[in-house]
């Protein structure tokens, strides 16, 4: 019988929740297979049976502290169609500008936190080393700019939903309360350093990323599907639209989607090895139906972005590689495109003078049974489906993750990544941390499952067949 090996990642670092990657080696060394392993269960579509709808919205802001404003806006737009109501212009346009604070804040988490370590410090840098503080060692100026980029945002969502994290402002029918023109002018002033911020940061990634063609070349780089909220014109959106698909050319294989019919293009799988559920798309099945989501895949099915800075910034980013972009190493470069994206838009959005319009909610009693919502949450697109009971009780949710529809993508760049890096016996810090940099280009958010209690300390062990361990790395 051939020996084999398995090398296991437990847990995955600079990602926001709990995983781990399993490598399976075959007897002379090389990696026959790699899963990413989701280790929390998810229960929030359960619990919330019962409860009255007009709970959802800052129910479901509690299921992640990083995204809490993308699941605000999904569920609230799910209640809109219980209620089978058309919410106030100005209404509309201050989800638009709350979401697009959401998009810069954690953008810039992810970039700048999570990622900046191995784009600046590099791969191969000392693990006790790659994080904010060593970043800041090396370019103090890089770390004041991820830090006040994120300021931005969180200060925007501060002012408009009342506090930072878990809001409740977003409601069926609108938001709760109108924008002051004192917290319009006074977001305003900060616009400028925003911009400015995200435009430098954007030159410096250019720059960071010419010396990792190698990694480039292997961080899911292959052909697949893309997914993402358009207007009518394909402009890019984060609050409304239909959906499209583009195909490995850029080519559009399926436009003009209505996302409250997601359940008839778009299935879920379960595996027996993670918690996280996998979407396809449909029509080719399971798993040929592979598709991904989020800034790289928003930037691959739009057609303009519809702001200055930002339309020259696609221009560029288009420019990265033939056809669609395929290598998710670019997720990086895609996230500071829709920055600036989301930085012109508050600005725009806070000089419209119906943004100040005191009529901000409309309101209804039950008229519908059944309501499906969907945004574009900073990691792809976001499904909230509700069933009610004429009461007004939850009797049945489904809530479509970015991740999970991403799950696909990321366990077979995990396989791509470690094929290419990882060989023989001897394990290397650069090489596991390859293989999690690849996870970090998606920016998961497995808090969208659950949250855990433990320490995050790593162990990795190369262990034989019969139980011998034949090299071991331990990180605290």
């Amino acid at each position: 019988m051939a020996e084999t090996r398995t090398i296991v990642i437990d847990p995955v670092t600079r990602i926001e929740g709990h995983s781990k990657i399993t490598l399976h080696l075959d007897e002379h060394g090389k990696v026959a297979d790699a899963r990413f392993h989701v280790t929390q269960f998810r229960g929030f579509e359960k619990f919330c049976e019962g409860r009255p709808f007009t709970e959802m919205p800052s129910l479901m802001a509690r299921i992640c502290g990083i995204c809490p404003v993308s699941h605000l806006i999904a569920s609230a737009k799910a209640c809109d169609a219980l209620l089978a109501v058309k919410i106030p212009p100005a209404a509309e346009k201050l989800r638009r500008l709350f979401g697009n604070a959401q998009v810069v804040q954690s953008h810039a988490l992810s970039l700048f936190h999570l990622s900046s370590p191995d784009l600046l410090l590099g791969m191969d840098a000392d693990p006790a080393e790659s994080h904010l503080f060593g970043v800041y060692a090396r370019n103090p100026a890089l770390a004041r700019d991820g830090i006040a980029l994120r300021k931005f945002g969180q200060q925007i969502i501060e002012r408009l939903g009342g506090k930072r994290i878990h809001p409740a402002w977003v409601v069926p029918g609108g938001v709760s309360e109108p924008l002051s023109q004192e917290d319009r002018d006074a977001i305003l002033k900060t616009v400028p350093e925003a911009r400015a911020i995200a435009a430098r940061s954007l030159d410096w990634l250019r720059s960071a990323t010419e010396r990792f063609h190698e990694e480039i070349s292997v961080f899911g780089n292959f052909p697949s599907l893309f997914m993402g909220l358009v207007k009518k014109d394909g402009e890019l959106t984060f609050y409304d639209g239909h959906l499209r698909l583009a195909d490995e050319n850029g080519q559009e294989i399926a436009g003009g989607l209505d996302p409250a019919r997601y359940f008839e293009y778009l299935g879920e799988k379960v595996e027996p090895w993670s918690y996280l559920k996998s979407a396809y798309y449909l029509p080719n099945g399971y798993p040929s139906g592979i598709y991904r989501v989020g800034p790289l895949a928003r930037l691959n099915v739009c057609t303009t972005c519809g702001t200055p800075l930002a339309d020259k910034a696609l221009a560029d980013f288009r420019a990265l590689q033939p056809g669609a972009v395929l290598s998710s190493f670019y997720y990086h470069q895609a996230r500071l495109v829709e920055t600036l994206y989301c930085v012109e838009r508050i600005e725009q959005l806070l000089n419209d003078p119906e943004i100040l319009t005191k009529h901000v909610r409309a309101l209804a009693n039950v008229n519908a049974l059944e309501g499906v919502g969907v945004a574009e949450a900073p990691r792809g697109t976001l499904f909230h489906h509700y069933r009610i009971n004429e009461q007004g009780l939850i009797q049945w949710v489904n809530l479509i993750i970015a991740t999970g529809q991403n799950n696909l993508a990321m366990n077979r760049s995990v396989l791509e990544v470690a094929q290419h890096y990882v060989q023989g016996e001897k394990i290397t810090r650069g090489m596991l941390n390859r293989v999690e940099a690849v996870i970090r280009a998606y920016d998961p958010c497995l808090s969208c499952s659950t949250h855990a209690l433990g320490q995050m300390a790593l162990k990795v062990q190369l262990v034989s067949p019969d139980g011998l361990v034949v090299d071991e790395i331990c990180r605290r």
